[in-house]
């Protein structure tokens, strides 16, 4: 019989940790008295204690450790009971939020999607403002942690190619799985401090400046106000690029960077792929502002830049309306947002290796055609890539796409027009935050879709985060059979 109680045991202690959490931003919000204190200590308490309780009552079956099953029912069971925990600010009192908008809010910040349904961001009260942005610093280690343990563990979207790399020794300069995830704990924390003194120094105010540096490093994109990064300067757009293109770079690099081996980062030929697409990216799309005469000079490029970058690595922020840049830019922020970073960090989407490997493995395949009878190998680092992983990426793409059209379609039966349900099933899935169009758009928010539409795209989201087949798996009798 399929035994649940070890899996109840780690999301019990997960929502206690949770829990705690909301005392920050409820001393925050008696620090400045906006009288909804006691919304985060009725939330904090019932998080904490509903968590304790699932964390007693199964610790005897958790010594047991996890199996296979028990594993991928974690991987899900865990992003969809934080967000329900995490909506209860919003629901108890510090919003006006129904349980789907709430329900739909903390999806998008744990899964670091960015989408809002909140409208007046510039006039929420300051803790609600600071548990958004924590739900998203959660959300970015969270994923890191995922990606380096449990997706190569589970053969998920080709994420095994990784697995000797995260947790071997890697020619004896990395040191154990657990100081690895306490060097990438530490990482994550002061690049988050790095980017918030960065962000004070091109001055924005210090409460501004730790919350956009804690959605910055989880490539998130929840902002203090409306109008997003509209509201700021040139050196703020160029330290937020900067540390956005460092949170999309895989965090282990950055353990191996510190432990002695300085050119691992740049031999990564995911790292050196993934500055080329930025470039020929931003570079398009400045001529296209040029020659149309949108923006011109350094703008341009500062404009094209910044929401080229922000788009790919998942982050979600906004310069500028780019949706009123004309059909062609229209085309490369879709197509951009499909891209993503690399595997291991905290950006999201399809992720460049899997590009990659892609285009290798069609290579290899016309080789095979024009010389049927010579002996080809797929490598990857140097290091011959099996069919299993290659079957696994290509899998990957086919239920990627095809997720993508099941939702745009199920979106657009709710009453949205093609553009605003396309490009949000794409937002949703590829964990971007903005879509397209006037709803929905850099300028918009997902406050007036309807509820149905809401529950599609929070679903979605999880899809996205978790690699779908991680999702998928769930679904299948032999899994439960098993």
């Amino acid at each position: 019989m399929f035994d649940v109680r070890p899996v109840f045991n780690v999301i019990g202690l997960l929502v206690s940790c949770l829990g705690l959490t909301m005392l920050f931003p409820m001393a925050l919000d008696l620090d400045r008295g906006n009288g909804h204190a006691g919304v985060f200590l009725e939330s904090a308490l019932i998080t904490c204690l509903t968590g304790s309780m699932m964390y007693l009552a199964t610790r005897r079956e958790a010594a047991r450790g996890l199996t296979l099953q028990q594993t991928f029912l974690l991987t899900s069971g865990v992003w969809l009971a934080l967000p329900v925990f995490g909506a209860l600010p919003f629901v108890l009192g510090a919003t006006d939020s129904s349980f789907t908008d709430a329900f739909f809010e903390a999806m998008s910040g744990l899964t670091t999607t960015g989408a809002t349904v909140i409208s007046g961001l510039d006039y929420l009260p300051d803790g609600l403002l600071l548990w958004r942005s924590i739900l998203q610093w959660l959300g970015g280690i969270g994923i890191i942690v995922v990606a380096m343990v449990f997706l190569p563990e589970l053969r998920v979207g080709g994420m095994q190619i990784f697995k000797s790399e995260g947790f071997d020794t890697f020619g004896k300069i990395l040191p154990r799985a657990t100081e690895i995830a306490a060097q990438v704990a530490w990482l994550y924390v002061g690049l988050t401090g790095a980017c918030a003194v960065i962000y004070i120094a091109t001055g924005m105010r210090s409460f501004d400046a730790v919350l956009h540096a804690m959605t910055t490093i989880a490539t998130g994109g929840f902002s203090t106000y409306d109008s997003s990064f509209v509201k700021f300067g040139a050196s703020t757009e160029y330290a937020a690029v900067a540390f956005m293109c460092l949170a999309a770079l895989p965090f282990v690099r950055y353990v191996q960077l510190i432990n002695g081996a300085p050119g691992s980062l740049f031999q990564d030929s995911q790292v050196r792929v993934f500055f080329i697409v930025l470039l020929v990216t931003v570079g398009f799309l400045t001529l296209v502002l040029w020659q149309g005469q949108q923006m011109t000079g350094e703008l341009g490029f500062r404009k094209a830049l910044f929401n080229v970058v922000s788009i790919t690595t998942g982050t979600g922020y906004a310069s500028a309306d780019y949706s009123s840049w004309g059909p062609v830019a229209l085309v490369v922020f879709f197509y951009a947002g499909l891209v993503g970073g690399c595997a291991g960090s905290t950006s999201c989407s399809v992720k460049v290796f899997r590009y990659q490997l892609l285009v290798s493995a069609i290579h290899m395949q016309l080789r095979k055609i024009h010389s049927p009878n010579g002996i080809f190998n797929l490598r990857y680092q140097g290091r011959i890539v099996g069919m299993d992983v290659i079957n696994s990426v290509i899998s990957f793409f086919v239920i990627f796409f095809l997720s993508l059209g099941v939702s745009a379609m199920a979106l657009a039966l709710t009453g949205l027009d093609l553009l605003t349900a396309f490009s949000g099933a794409a937002a949703a899935l590829a964990n971007i935050g903005p879509g397209l169009g006037e709803v929905i758009g850099p300028s918009g928010n997902y406050g007036t879709l309807s509820d149905s539409a809401k529950w599609i795209l929070a679903f979605t989201m999880l899809l996205g985060r978790l690699e779908l087949l991680a999702v998928y798996t769930l679904f299948t009798l032999r899994f439960w059979r098993n």
